[in-house]
């Protein structure tokens, strides 16, 4: 088992089977993680779904509890026999973070152990910013959080960022950051965020969606699935065989850079006829403009009013949102003939409010623009976790790392 960052490269990885000795780090690495994602759980519960034997699993929980990451809580009724234990995680024992960053600013989140948010800091605004700018802007959110939480920022685990852009790791293992539809040169993360030794992570938004989604959300169980996130910027994550799928060098899901329309609309990419050229929020808005739409502002309010006054009768914005759902149906109808997922999944500030009243209609128009036989293959959900995917998924990378590497061992009780 591996966990990967940014450039799908597996920076902390569980060896193969080999000893007792490593076969135990990863049977506890896996009842770590069971027992974050069911939240609260049985001894019984973990060796049933595991496959490890009830005396394997109650040791191993056991471990857990001593090194201070899992905590018994209580316990329920066996229906007749003795009562059974439940196990959770030990929320108070560690802290992760994570980022959502754009090129207009940043949102950071902290989460304990158990993934329940406990503070926010948000900087930037309307305007965009450069990279210098936005590193600031982590910089003094981090600052923020860390000293609102003077007591618990010890146990920070470490960073995790979704980034506007490709993630690669480079042959020094180097992250490096490629943001070509904001205009920014290669940018290094350790210039975005350096937290004085504290393991930083980073990864491309719409993947941090995505694992966000296939942990806790819409996602999860799902062995085939895609994942839009639509906002400024147009993303994608790709679930094959229930992994987060990265390509190559991590560029897998750039899916708003797919053409579908040959010398089409001028795209922030400097190509034309991209998927982000038809359904990102600058380009609906710049259409509906040009048709004859009256509106202020460029954001959610902005989208608001485009599908408000749609639904009011407005023939402009009726038209323009009509061209929207259909755009967005031929670029996902393309994605279920390539995938054949069994769900999809649509989030994002732009995708929550179109799928919140235009949902029949997306699954109509997704099913118009792809073959029959998969078109009814698929079910499609709105993302669980609305504005704060991308942080929650960020998050996830240093709790991913802390299961992965085995880092219990490292951990005094307490």
């Amino acid at each position: 088992m591996s966990v990967e960052a940014g450039g799908g490269r597996p920076v902390l990885t569980l060896p193969e089977v080999s000893t007792v000795t490593t076969l135990r780090q990863r049977n506890r690495a896996l009842v770590l993680k069971h027992v974050i994602l069911a939240g609260e759980t049985t001894r019984g519960a973990i060796a049933k779904e595991s496959g490890l034997s009830t005396a394997s699993a109650a040791n191993l929980v056991t471990d857990l509890i001593n090194v201070g990451l899992v905590e018994e809580r209580g316990s329920v009724s066996s229906h007749g026999g003795r009562p059974i234990t439940l196990i959770g995680p030990r929320a108070e024992s560690a802290i992760t973070i994570g980022a959502d960053i754009g090129e207009r600013g940043v949102a950071v989140e902290m989460f304990d152990l158990a993934m329940n948010r406990i503070d926010r800091e948000d900087r930037g605004g309307d305007e965009a910013e450069d990279p210098g700018r936005i590193g600031a802007d982590i910089h003094e959110a981090l600052v923020a959080l860390r000293d609102r939480n003077t007591e618990r920022w010890p146990t920070l685990l470490g960073v995790g960022l979704g980034l506007p852009g490709v993630v690669e790791t480079d042959v020094e293992g180097r992250q490096i950051l490629y943001a070509q539809s904001n205009g920014w040169p290669p940018v290094p993360v350790s210039d975005l965020c350096d937290v004085g030794g504290i393991p930083v992570f980073a990864e491309n938004g719409a993947k941090m969606q995505t694992r966000a989604e296939l942990w806790f959300g819409n996602a999860r169980g799902a062995n085939h699935a895609v994942v839009a996130l639509l906002s400024r910027g147009v993303g994608l994550g790709i679930v094959s065989g229930g992994q987060l799928a990265h390509g190559s060098h991590s560029s897998a899901g750039e899916w708003g850079h797919t053409v579908i329309e040959r010398g089409g609309r001028p795209c922030r990419c400097g190509n034309r006829g991209c998927v982000e050229a038809y359904i990102g929020s600058d380009a609906i808005l710049e259409t509906w403009k040009q048709a004859g739409g009256v509106f202020e502002g460029s954001g959610l309010p902005a989208v608001r009013k485009l599908i408000a006054d749609a639904h009011a009768g407005d023939q402009v914005a009726a038209a323009t949102l009509d061209d929207v759902v259909d755009c967005l149906g031929a670029a996902l109808g393309g994605l279920v003939n390539l995938t054949g997922p069994e769900r999809i999944i649509i989030g994002g500030w732009v995708g929550l409010p179109l799928m919140e009243s235009l949902s029949d209609r997306i699954t109509a128009a997704i099913k118009r623009h792809s073959l029959s036989r998969p078109a009814g293959q698929f079910t499609l959900h709105v993302a669980k976790f609305g504005g704060a995917a991308v942080a929650t998924g960020s998050a996830l990378l240093p709790l991913e790392a802390l299961i992965a590497a085995d880092l219990m061992s490292e951990r005094s009780p307490g």
